[in-house]
């Protein structure tokens, strides 16, 4: 196979990949590199139709990818709303996610949703427009203003963000609950890099985050 048309057939596996993502980031970024890839192949036989198409669609991506890394710390992008842990949408949402939660909850099956929610005493979800983003569940810990984590689940969508320091950050809706002290359990080694991206740090086997300051 010629080494222009090996070029031509990368771009087109790249972006065909890019369509099966279902992190917001990774699709763009993804979609780029394939935009870029093409705008050379065709630029290479004289294509220009095609060459513009890609050019535009590259620019678009570009244009988004700013827009999502410039609002991922902005609250007008990003809102925590506190909900009833009694809220059937609460429920039915969790259940939907129920496996992927698993996946990211050692030791929580897929049928132990509705026991989450019942050891739960405050639910946090995090939205981005009318989109739903992510869920935090807490319970009392084992000082008045401290809040256990039992829950922190990020939608695939908005994993390559940090849409839970919303709800962690000093004036947001922990703090708003009188909480000064928030204890999440350390579980694996992907939550564990959100949870420092989010500001705990380690202490002894669970990680602490300190609302005073």
């Amino acid at each position: 196979m010629p080494l222009v048309e090996a070029v031509g057939w990368l771009g087109s596996l790249v972006l065909v990949v890019s369509l099966t993502q279902t992190r917001v980031m990774r699709f763009r970024v993804l979609n780029l590199t394939g935009c870029v890839v093409l705008v050379v192949y065709n630029a290479i036989i004289g294509v220009w139709p095609m060459v513009a198409m890609n050019v535009v669609l590259a620019a678009i991506n570009t244009w988004v990818m700013i827009r999502l890394v410039r609002g991922r710390h902005d609250d007008r992008t990003y809102e925590a709303v506190q909900m009833s842990v009694d809220e059937p949408f609460l429920v039915r949402l969790l259940e939907r996610h129920a496996a992927d939660i698993a996946s990211f909850n050692p030791g929580l099956t897929a049928g132990g949703v509705r026991e989450l929610v019942a050891r739960a005493e405050h639910a946090f979800v995090v939205t981005t427009g009318d989109e739903l983003v992510g869920v935090v569940l807490s319970r009392g810990g084992e000082r008045p203003d401290e809040q256990q984590v039992l829950l922190d689940h990020v939608l695939p969508p908005y994993r390559d963000f940090t849409p839970g320091e919303f709800v962690y950050r000093p004036d947001g809706p922990f703090a708003r609950l009188g909480t000064r002290r928030v204890v999440a359990p350390a579980r694996s080694s992907a939550s564990e890099r959100y949870l420092r991206a989010v500001g705990f740090r380690p202490e002894g086997d669970r990680d602490v985050l300190e609302l005073s300051g």
